[in-house]
């Protein structure tokens, strides 16, 4: 089988983005670029794996053929501390005999090999149906025959010269120091999943998803008072090529002069020497005094939020206690949904679940049962409508069509249930951030993601961020240090009271979103528009020495 390699990544932040892995066997850059296997050549080995798994009492078989690459940059100060390009190659099936699931995996794609695999996949789900109690109940899905779909990049971030990408980094680095940092960490990540899926259904799926992220951290520290600050990139991992780092001027944003925010290109360069002098300002900023205060949330700190108390509270799997072992469970369970009236939130608050949406990171054609993809509600005007949810789980919702939110990490893990991009719908009346501070008398606005907690149920949660601005009487005032807010998921979420319009949307999310046993690591996007939310608790985090 391959061999893993784990890489420990630094600078995250937040716990959203706590660790990432490397699957696969090293090699060069230029390997990279590499062709695989055509399409052809991918159905006829998927072929294989179909026909033999039926032979041996397969009712339903599919096949994931999948090459993974993945570059990873790390750099500290004026020096590259890593370099790691990776590639993960290989097939798993997955069936259904006598009612119940089976599955195997190898990276030995000779024909007798495959014909093997599919053959065990069949024995352990026989054998598995002596434990089962009840039948898998698969929606209907009809074959969409042989397709295609590729993330709509200009550049592809792996024939950028390592060269190239080093000297960005290191600019980076150097600006950052020579505008007031201490230390500074910078980092690029580029993945390519090259996706096969076909099952007896009638679908050859071939996809080929790009994603990316460019990030770091600044620290200034003041020796005399014995402390440091830090503040990370205001970047967004992305379903986008290397145009992301393209820097356009249209696509940034300054807010009343203070903070740069970034949409669909971002200044990798700018937001480091901006950083640098923030992280500076911090080291004097003044403390927050902890109290009730409307909270005005930017994207990058507000997609955080959204991830753990809508996001995974409504992973239908965690719902019905499948996670509770490792993940916890959620406090958004059945009978509330069935009620038709919980109120999750504000009338204003409404959440969109969405496998299509552009740039975003879980972004993809078909999912990994082969599912067209789509978007639905979750909250529509406050009230929980739905959940999400994969094939095998969509008849205890009542429907008969899944959702699509089948996904694996590599071809050797067994797709299971996987968030899709959850996103808050954008004000429907013209309003910006500068109206939205205007009409608050006593806030806070935090931008970018700090460290964060929330209880095993997703429901009673604090969070912090990267910079915090006092807001008296309509007017930003000074930096603040130190803040964290308080809440509990249904609470925050009904103190709701106003929503930017669509010009202020944006996406943030995780390129390394950890979930199952064994662990697999996803890959999904936030949108929305900077919020406000009153009268929300605020403590002080700050302690003496």
């Amino acid at each position: 089988m391959n061999r893993r390699k784990f890489v420990q990544l630094s600078g995250m932040g937040a716990a959203l983005f706590s660790s990432g892995m490397v699957q696969g066997k090293i090699i060069s850059a230029e390997d990279l670029m590499m062709p695989g296997i055509d399409a052809t050549a991918k159905k006829r080995l998927a072929d294989v794996a179909l026909n033999a798994a039926k032979s041996k009492g397969a009712t339903y078989a599919d096949v994931r053929i999948g090459r993974y690459l993945r570059q990873y940059f790390f750099t500290k100060e004026m020096r590259v501390e890593n370099i790691v390009n990776s590639e993960s190659y290989g097939l798993g099936v997955r069936v259904i005999a006598n009612g119940t699931w089976g599955f195997c995996a190898t990276n030995d794609l000779s024909v007798d090999s495959i014909a093997k695999c599919a053959a065990t996949a069949v024995a352990i789900a026989k054998a598995n149906s002596e434990m089962q109690e009840e039948p898998v109940i698969l929606a209907a899905q009809k074959g969409v025959g042989i397709q295609t779909w590729k993330t709509p990049i200009t550049k592809n971030a792996f024939t950028i010269p390592v060269k190239e990408k080093i000297d960005l980094l290191m600019k980076v680095n150097g600006e950052a120091i020579k505008n007031g940092a201490t230390f500074v960490n910078s980092n690029l990540f580029f993945i390519n999943e090259q996706k096969y899926f076909a099952s007896t259904d009638g679908s050859y799926i071939d996809q080929d998803v790009h994603r990316m992220w460019p990030t770091f951290t600044v620290t200034a520290v003041d020796k005399k008072a014995g402390k440091f600050k830090t503040r990370d990139a205001l970047s967004a991992p992305i379903g986008m090529g290397y145009e992301y780092l393209d820097g356009l001027a249209s696509e940034k944003t300054s807010i009343l002069g203070k903070p740069t925010v970034y949409r669909f290109s971002y200044d990798m360069v700018e937001d480091a020497i901006l950083a640098a002098h923030q992280a500076q300002e911090k080291l004097t900023a003044k403390t927050v005094v902890a109290g009730k205060y409307d909270m005005i949330l930017d994207p990058s700190n507000l997609g955080l939020t959204i991830h753990e108390s809508v996001g995974h509270p409504l992973e239908l799997d965690r719902v019905l206690g499948y996670e509770a072992n490792l993940a916890g469970t959620s406090f958004a369970t059945m009978e509330k949904w069935e009620s038709k009236t919980f109120e999750y939130g504000s009338k204003i608050v409404n959440f969109v679940a969405d496998k299509t949406q552009p740039n975003s990171m879980a972004a993809v054609g078909y999912d990994d049962e082969g599912v067209p993809c789509k978007n639905w509600n979750l909250i529509k005007d406050g009230i929980l409508v739905n959940y999400q949810a994969t094939r095998d789980q969509v008849h205890l919702l009542g429907e008969k069509e899944s959702q699509g939110c089948s996904f694996a990490d590599s071809w050797d893990s067994i797709q299971f249930q996987r968030m899709p991009n959850v996103s808050l719908q954008p004000g429907k009346e013209k309003y910006g951030v500068a109206d939205m501070i205007k009409d608050t008398e006593k806030g806070i606005y935090i931008l970018g993601r700090g460290s964060s907690s929330i209880d095993q149920q997703r429901y009673n949660f604090q969070f912090s961020g990267q910079l915090f601005y006092e807001v008296k009487n309509g007017e930003i005032v000074g930096m603040l240090d130190n803040a964290a807010y308080q809440s509990n998921s249904q609470e925050f979420w009904n103190s709701c009271a106003k929503i930017c319009d669509k010009d202020d949307y944006r996406l943030f999310g995780t390129l390394f979103d950890g979930k199952g046993q064994p662990g697999q690591s996803s890959a999904v996007s936030h949108g929305c528009s900077t919020s406000r939310f009153n009268g929300v608790n605020v403590i002080n985090t700050g302690r003496k020495i």
